[in-house]
Order: C-alpha cells, then sequence, then structure tokens
C-alpha cells in the first residue's frame, strides 16, 4: 500500500472509530459504562505491559542460561581435546626407546609447555619405578606425601590402560603439601608396547586445579567461575570468584574419561536481571519519547525526502538545458549497438528526429549508403572492445537531405553505478566548417609565403642588375675578340684556338647568368611540396647564388660549416630555403653600419640531440652586428612588427611557422663580444628508418 493511500485511510478510520463510541456510551448506564472500559483498559495493558517485562526478563535468564550452557560443552571439549593432545606428545616420547638422559630431557619440556602436568614416571610392567621427573615450575607434588601411599589409584589406572590398549584415568586423590594445604590430583596411565609386547607405563600425574586454570581459566574465567566437581557435588578444584548476593546461572557438563567421570561446573556471575522500581511509568515515558521522536523524524524525513525531490527535479532541468544548449551531439548505445539515447544537438546534426533514431542499430539511418561496409565492420570492432576507449577519430555523416559532412566522434564507455559496462557513450561534433576554415588558412599561409618570396626577389632586383652585368660583360668582351681575330682571313691555327677558348668562355658566362636568373625563378615559382629527405648540404647550395649576391653588395664575407656525415633532414624544401634566406639576409643587414668590424657571416650546420627513435639537425645563422635590444626581442617574432622601414614584418613570424610546422623549434641568443645567432632544428631521417 502506498504512503497516499495510507493517508487517505487514516481519517476514514478514525471517523469510524469515533462513530461507534457514542452508541457504546449510550448503552451503559451514566458514567459507570465509560470508567469500566478505561479500567479494563488501563488493566489491560497494565497485563500486557507485565507480561511484556515478565518475559523479556524470562527470555533474557534463558539466553543467559543457554549461553552458560554452551560455554560448558565448548570447556568439555576443550579439554578433551588438550587431553588427547597429551596423550599423543607421550606417545611420542616413548616411540623411539630413548636413552635416559634424553627421556628426562624431553619430559621435562613437556612439563614445562604444560603446567597442568605435575609429574611423568615410567613405569616397568611390575609398576616399578624406572624414571621419574618434576616439573621445575613448583615444588615436587610428592613431597610430603610419599608416592608409595598413593600408589593404589595408579594401579587401577594402569590395569584399566592394560585391558583396553589405551590411557586411562584414576580417581582424583587430595595430597597434602608442605605449605599446610593441599591439591586434588589425578594420574593417567599410558602403556607402551613394542611389538605387541607391554614393555611399561607412562604415568603423569595432572593437578585439577591447574588443570581448569591453565586450560580454561583464560577463556572462561572471567565471567564464570569454573569448578569440577564430583557427582554428590563435592567441589575437588574451583577457579575464579562469584559475586556474592547475586543468583547464579549453573550448567554441568560430564568429563567422561576412560576409567574416571569428572563433572565441570561453570557458575555464571552475572545476576537474573531485577525488575526495577516505576517499571509501567518508564515504559509509558519511554513509548511516548519514542512516539515523539518516531514522529519528528518523519517530518524531517518528509521534509528531506521533499528537498531531495525538488533538487532531482532541479538536476533534471538543469541537466535538460545543458543537453538542449550543447552544439556537441551526445549519443548513447547498448552492448548490442542499439541506440538509447541521442540529444537535440545531434538530431539537429543529422537531421532526424529523436525517435526515428531511438533503437536503431546497424545500418544506421545517417550514413552514407557508399561507406555502410566500411562502417559495420568499424562498428563491430567497437562493439568488441577492441578499439582504445577516449579515442576520437573522424567520420562522415549524412543529412536526412544527402548532404555529407565530416564528424569527430569521441566514445567512451558508459558505466553503471554499479560499475559495469552496459554501453557506450559517443560525443559528436561537426568538423565540416573546421576544416573549411583550415583550408582557407593553408591557402592563405601558402599566399602569404608566396608574397613573401616576391618581396625578397623584389628587394633583391637591384643587385641582379649587378650580378648580371659581369657575365654578359665578358659575354661581350669574348664575342669582340673572337669577331676581331675571324676577320684576320690568314689566320693562323694558334688563332683558331684562342677563337675555341673565347666561346667555351662565352658559354660559361652564360651558364653563369642563367643559373643567377633560374634560381630567382624557381625561388618564386616553386609551391609547397610534400615532405622529402633532402641533404644538408643541398638546402645550402640551393640558396648560395641568392646570398653571395647579396653578400658581394654589402662586403659581406659568408663561411659555410657542416659536420660531416650528417643524416639528410626531413622536409619541405621551399620553405625550409626560405628560412635559411631569410635569416641569412637578416643577418647581412644587421651588419651593414658604417665603421663595423670585419662583416662576417657564418652558416652552420650541426647534429643535435638525438635518440633511438628521433634525431634532430641544428642549423645557426651567426654575425657580427649591433645585437637585438631587449624591447625588440619581446615582440621580435610578432607579425607585422618590424625596425626596417621598408619591412613589412612576416619574416621572423613566417620562418617561425615552418619550423614549428616541422616539429622544430626556432631560437636566438646574443654573442659575445657583439652579434647574434638564429638556431633551428629539423627532424633527421635515421638511417635504420632509411632502410626499412
Amino acid at each position: 500500500m502506498t504512503q497516499d493511500a495510507l493517508m487517505r485511510l487514516i481519517p476514514a478510520l478514525k471517523t469510524r472509530t469515533w462513530a461507534w463510541w457514542p452508541a457504546i456510551n449510550d448503552a451503559l448506564p451514566g458514567g459507570r459504562g465509560r470508567r469500566s472500559l478505561w479500567s479494563a483498559l488501563i488493566a489491560l495493558v497494565m497485563a500486557v505491559l507485565v507480561t511484556l517485562v515478565w518475559l523479556a526478563g524470562r527470555y533474557e535468564a534463558s539466553q543467559l542460561q543457554t549461553e552458560l550452557e554452551r560455554d560448558t560443552t565448548s570447556a568439555v571439549s576443550d579439554l578433551r581435546t588438550q587431553l588427547s593432545r597429551h596423550v599423543q606428545a607421550l606417545q611420542g616420547l616413548q616411540s623411539s626407546n630413548p636413552s635416559e638422559a634424553f627421556w628426562l630431557l624431553e619430559a621435562q619440556s613437556l612439563l614445562r609447555e604444560n603446567r597442568d602436568m605435575l609429574r611423568i614416571e615410567w613405569r616397568d610392567p611390575a609398576l616399578n619405578l624406572n624414571r621419574s621427573t618434576d616439573s621445575s615450575l613448583r615444588s615436587p607434588v610428592f613431597e610430603r606425601a610419599p608416592r608409595a601411599e598413593t600408589l593404589s589409584e595408579t594401579q587401577q589406572a594402569c590395569a584399566q590402560a592394560k585391558r583396553s590398549s589405551g590411557p586411562s584415568y584414576s580417581r582424583s586423590f587430595f595430597l597434602p603439601q608442605s605449605d599446610g594445604l593441599g591439591m586434588e590430583v589425578m594420574d593417567m596411565c599410558l602403556p607402551n608396547t613394542q611389538g605387541g609386547v607391554l614393555v611399561g607405563f607412562t604415568v603423569v600425574t595432572y593437578g585439577l586445579q591447574e588443570l581448569i586454570t591453565a586450560r580454561l581459566g583464560v577463556v572462561y574465567g572471567r565471567r564464570n567461575e569454573i569448578s569440577f566437581t564430583e557427582p554428590d557435588g563435592t567441589r575437588l578444584a574451583i577457579s575464579g570468584r562469584q559475586s556474592r548476593g547475586l543468583r547464579v546461572f549453573t550448567a554441568q557438563q560430564l568429563l567422561d574419561l576412560p576409567g574416571n567421570t569428572l563433572v565441570l561446573r561453570l557458575d555464571g556471575r552475572r545476576g537474573e536481571p531485577d525488575l526495577f522500581p516505576n517499571v509501567l511509568t518508564a515504559l509509558v515515558t519511554a513509548m511516548s519519547i519514542a512516539l515523539v521522536t518516531v514522529m519528528v523524524l518523519l517530518a524531517k524525513d518528509s521534509r528531506r525526502r521533499l528537498k531531495a525531490e525538488n533538487d532531482l527535479a532541479e538536476a533534471l532541468a538543469f541537466r535538460k538545458a545543458m543537453e538542449d544548449s550543447l552544439v556537441t551531439g551526445l549519443r548513447a548505445r547498448d552492448l548490442e549497438g542499439r541506440i538509447t539515447y541521442v540529444n537535440p544537438a545531434f538530431c539537429q546534426m543529422v537531421g532526424l528526429a529523436a525517435e526515428q533514431l531511438s533503437g536503431s542499430i546497424a545500418p544506421m539511418p545517417y550514413w552514407p549508403p557508399e561507406m555502410v561496409d566500411e562502417y559495420k565492420q568499424r562498428h563491430a570492432v567497437r562493439l568488441a572492445g577492441n578499439a582504445p576507449p577516449r579515442e576520437g577519430f573522424e567520420s562522415v555523416f549524412m543529412r536526412a537531405d544527402g548532404t555529407r559532412f565530416e564528424v569527430l566522434i569521441i566514445e567512451a564507455p558508459l558505466i553503471s553505478v554499479q560499475g559495469q559496462q552496459t554501453g557506450w557513450m559517443g560525443a559528436v561534433i561537426d568538423i565540416s566548417e573546421q576544416r573549411r576554415i583550415e583550408e582557407l588558412s593553408r591557402a592563405s599561409q601558402e599566399r602569404l609565403q608566396a608574397t613573401a618570396r616576391l618581396a625578397t626577389v623584389g628587394e633583391m632586383a637591384s643587385l641582379l642588375s649587378h650580378e648580371l652585368n659581369q657575365p654578359l660583360a665578358a659575354i661581350a668582351s669574348y664575342a669582340n675578340g673572337s669577331l676581331n681575330l675571324l676577320k684576320d682571313p690568314a689566320a693562323l691555327p694558334q688563332t683558331l684556338d684562342d677563337v675555341h677558348m673565347a666561346l667555351r668562355r662565352i658559354a660559361e658566362q652564360a651558364g653563369r647568368a642563367g643559373k643567377v636568373i633560374n634560381s630567382v625563378h624557381d625561388f618564386v615559382r616553386r609551391r609547397d611540396q610534400a615532405r622529402e629527405a633532402v641533404a644538408p648540404q643541398a638546402l645550402l647550395d640551393a640558396i648560395a647564388p641568392l646570398v653571395n649576391l647579396q653578400a658581394r653588395k654589402l662586403q659581406v664575407k659568408v663561411h659555410t660549416r657542416i659536420e660531416p656525415k650528417l643524416p639528410p633532414v626531413l622536409c619541405d624544401r621551399t620553405m625550409v630555403e626560405q628560412v635559411l634566406l631569410n635569416l641569412a639576409r637578416n643577418g647581412m643587414q644587421a651588419m651593414d653600419q658604417p665603421g663595423s668590424m670585419e662583416r662576417v657571416l657564418v652558416l652552420q650546420v650541426r647534429r643535435a640531440a638525438s635518440n633511438a627513435e628521433h634525431g634532430w639537425v641544428e642549423f645557426s645563422i651567426s654575425d657580427v652586428g649591433v645585437g637585438i635590444a631587449d624591447d625588440v626581442a619581446r615582440q621580435l617574432f610578432t607579425p607585422f612588427f618590424t625596425t626596417k622601414v621598408e619591412g613589412m614584418g612576416l619574416g621572423l613570424s613566417l620562418c617561425r611557422t615552418v619550423v614549428e610546422q616541422h616539429g622544430g623549434h626556432l631560437s636566438f641568443e646574443p654573442l659575445s663580444p657583439r652579434g647574434t645567432v638564429f638556431r633551428f632544428t629539423l627532424p633527421a631521417l635515421l638511417v635504420d628508418k632509411m632502410a626499412a
């Protein structure tokens, strides 16, 4: 029955209860009937309360008695187990027919380990004493009373042991002690046979007081008084004390030993529960307090439940609002791959309603038809749990109108509250716009790089005329000289050799001019290419004509230092050549100052730090210019920042972008006493990877 049904039922019960009360009240004369009913009710309640209290007391008393009887049974079982272990130890003592010294040593060890053993004897078949030893933990037990006076009980026990071929215990007997007191002891006789022939007896004297103290006192003596009694109730040994003035719970259990029977008695120290005064008042007060407490707790529980329901409703509303506001699509699938949940963003992304997607299984309605087979295989791998969790992968989805769009899917196991996987939870991000922006950015960067190359060539246009003037002038001189030699009709063979030499010089100078023009043409027209393995020397050779062109104008000496046996670098050749050319030109322009010292530009390539998986080659361009000021160094790589009047501020920014795209790092530092060095690294192609 629900809580609402109970709340509706309570007023109805109240109405029906009080509906018959006036009829009964009218049927009784005067107030006598009402008083009788109240008296009967009070008597009945008192009787019930008294009965409950009495039953509770009886139940507690029975529980105490049951617990005491259980302890008694356990104590008897423990005693039997320990005595059986003693028998096994004594049998092992005689099993190898030991020498007297060894026997005494082992017997003393047993006595020290077992305080309840007072004496061990070895007797022949006629019960004559051969060997004996007393416990070192106390004075000899037969110090005052001679052993011969108590031998009769031992003889009866040994006779019984001989007949049963097993251990036998004597009746307990009293031994006076030298301190004026005495103790109850008993003997255990164990026959020893070899080859079926009786060779003697092992006799052990037990102290009953020590037996219950050592074996039972620690476990059972803290809350009970333990004693050995005879069948008539005479106590032979007692351990523990009993509180006076209490009714004691008593339990007895027979300790049935071969040849002797003892009674183990446990007296509980806890008394019977007393009936405390004013029990009715106390019970009524307790019940009233309990009733009020329950009502208060119920009221608090109702408020907490109401608050929890409100918090849950707010949390659900907040989560629903978040899910509706997300631009990331959410998709949940069970272990069989069936869609169990999609959020509005996912529905808007694929152009399908949640009702159309819920319960769908492969092939999904948003899969392009031409990719269904591929997606099914990937779907099976994911459901088999072979795909790495929380690893994103790109895919192509299809909207309801048939348009395709690229998405990034990040999927992870869906774990329940019990910690078990119930399916897969995926986040789907539409990256079609991101890919479009990346393509525009790539094209813009390519155009920017081409513009920078054109700007570089434009700055060097004036130098081209000077550089081309020399080979063209030489060509003209050699051509005029050849014409003059050929005009002489009586030319000698020596003259023809000179003409041939002049023609070779003309071809060399023409080739030189063509190389200068081709290098500039290739630098301007070359586009981004796939990364390839390029030798560092080839990169420096490619920019050498353009670097030397400006170096001759600025009167700069260019030194190239390449470490031998360098591995090739994996790079986009055109972009790296542009980086080297920009840094070299910047270094030469930094030294173009009046009255400066000797102008030297050093291009150095060496091996950088490497490991088994990755290798690096470091390129450095150093100059002896004026250096870089601190305020300029802080924004040196900022786009469109420049210290040149005609500069664009894109050179160093592009250089750093190119190096970082290759996975390297571009940095600079001052040289001593003056100058600056720029360094950047490129990935090297290791030997084992080249072989592969």
